[in-house]
C-alpha cells in the first residue's frame, strides 16, 4: 500500500542525495534513517565471504572521509519525514517498489548481518544530534556495501533512478547547507571510492525466487481475513500526506527505540520467507488503482505471506515490537484514524485480523 512508501520516503532523500554525482554532494545514510532500509529491505544480499574483508577495507576509509560530516548531520531532524520534493505518492511507490525489488534480488545472510549492525549502532548513539560510534559508523558502512555487492548493478541503478526521479533537484545543495561544506565535499569523495571498490565486487546474477507455501494453515487464515479486511482497505486513504506525520509528542530518540525492536525482529526472519514476502509486495504494488489499493488478490497474499513471515520469529521478540509501538502510539492517533474510515469496515477488519492473529500464534516457533 502506499502508506509503507511514504515511511521510507526519508531513505529516498538519504540515497538520492548520497549517490547524486550531477548535484556533486554527498549525503551517506546514517544508522538511524539507514535502520528503516534494513528493516523495510529485509531480503538482501549475495555477496561473497571473499569480498568482506575488501568492503570493510574500503568502510573504515569511508569512515575516514566521512564521520567527521556524520557528526554534523542532525539526525533527529524532522526532515527526514518529509519528501524529498513534490508529494506525490503514487510515483514515489514506484521508487519503493525498486527498492523491494533490489531487496528480494539479495541474499538474506548478508542482510541479517546488516540489521545486527544497525541494531548495535543505534546502541551506540549518543549526543543531541543522535550520531552512533565511529566503530559502528564503519560497521554499518561495511554491512551496507555488502547488501549492495549482492545484488546485480541494474537492480541497484534503478532504485538510484527511481529515487531521483521524485527528489527535487534543490534537495542537494539545501541538504548540504545545514552540514560544514568541505565536510561533505570529503565524505562524498570517500563514498565514491568506496563506491568503486562495492562495484567491483558486485555480484552479475540475483538469487533465485523465493520458494511459497501453499496450503497451510496461515494460507487459508489469510484469505478469511482478507474477505473480512479488504472493505476498510478501500475505506482507507492510501494517497493522503497523514502518514509523513511524526507522532504527537514522541521525540525521534523515543521513536527509534521502537525501530530498533522492528530491526531485531528482521533479523530473526527466515530468509526464504523474508524473500516471498517482498516478492508478494513487489506484485501487489503492480496491481495498485489511482486510489493505491491493491487487487484482492494481491491483498491476500501479502497477508498470507506476512503471517508466514511472523510466525517465523519468536513470540517475545514479536512482542518487543507491539510493545514498544503501543509506547509511543498515543490513542489520538488510532482515534482518528478510525474517524476516516467506514466504522463496522472496521470493526469487521480487526475481528478478523484477531482471528488471523491466533492462527499465525499457534504456527509459531
Amino acid at each position: 500500500m502506499v502508506r509503507g512508501a511514504r515511511k521510507a520516503v526519508a531513505v529516498g532523500v538519504a540515497v538520492a542525495v548520497a549517490c547524486s554525482v550531477q548535484q556533486h554532494l554527498n549525503f551517506v545514510p546514517g544508522p538511524r534513517h539507514a535502520a528503516p532500509v534494513a528493516a523495510a529491505a529485509a531480503s538482501m544480499m549475495m555477496a561473497p565471504a571473499a569480498f568482506a574483508d575488501e568492503i570493510g577495507d574500503a568502510a573504515k576509509k569511508l569512515g575516514d572521509a566521512s564521520y567527521s560530516f556524520a557528526k554534523e548531520v542532525d539526525w533527529n531532524n524532522g526532515i527526514f519525514l518529509q519528501a524529498p520534493g513534490k508529494f506525490q505518492p503514487l510515483k514515489a511507490l514506484k521508487a519503493i517498489d525498486k527498492m523491494i525489488e533490489m531487496g528480494a534480488a539479495a541474499d538474506p545472510k548478508l542482510l541479517k548481518e546488516a540489521a545486527e549492525a544497525h541494531h548495535k549502532a543505534i546502541g551506540s548513539i549518543s549526543g543531541p544530534n543522535g550520531v552512533t560510534s565511529r566503530a559502528d559508523w564503519d560497521a554499518v558502512n561495511a554491512a551496507l556495501g555488502r547488501v549492495v555487492a549482492s545484488v546485480p548493478k541494474a537492480k541497484v541503478m534503478a532504485v538510484y533512478d527511481s529515487v531521483k526521479d521524485i527528489t527535487d533537484p534543490k534537495v542537494p545543495a539545501y541538504m548540504k547547507s545545514l552540514v560544514n561544506g568541505p565536510d561533505a565535499e570529503k565524505a562524498y569523495q570517500g563514498f565514491l571510492e568506496f563506491k568503486d571498490v562495492v562495484a567491483k565486487n558486485q555480484v552479475t546474477s540475483a538469487s533465485a525466487p523465493a520458494v511459497v507455501p501453499s496450503g497451510d494453515k496461515i494460507g487459508v487464515a489469510a484469505k478469511a481475513l482478507s474477505d473480512a479486511s479488504y472493505p476498510f482497505i478501500k475505506d482507507t486513504d492510501w494517497l493522503s500526506d497523514i502518514y509523513l506525520k511524526p507522532l504527537p509528542g514522541k521525540t525521534a530518540p523515543q521513536t527509534l527505540k521502537a525501530i530498533d525492536k522492528m530491526i531485531v525482529m528482521g533479523a530473526k526472519m527466515d530468509g526464504n520467507l523474508l524473500k516471498a514476502a517482498a516478492e508478494a509486495h513487489h506484485k501487489a504494488i503492480g496491481s495498485i488503482d489511482a486510489k493505491g489499493v491493491t487487487s484482492a488478490a494481491d491483498y491476500e497474499a501479502v497477508n498470507a505471506a506476512l503471517g508466514r513471515l511472523v510466525a517465523s520469529v519468536p513470540k517475545s521478540t514479536v512482542m518487543d515490537v507491539y510493545n514498544s509501538m503501543a509506547g509511543i502510539v498515543d490513542s489520538t492517533v488510532t482515534n482518528n484514524m478510525f474517524s476516516k474510515v467506514n466504522p463496522l469496515d472496521a470493526v469487521a477488519a480487526a475481528k478478523g485480523f484477531y482471528t488471523f492473529k491466533d492462527v499465525v500464534e499457534a504456527s509459531q516457533r
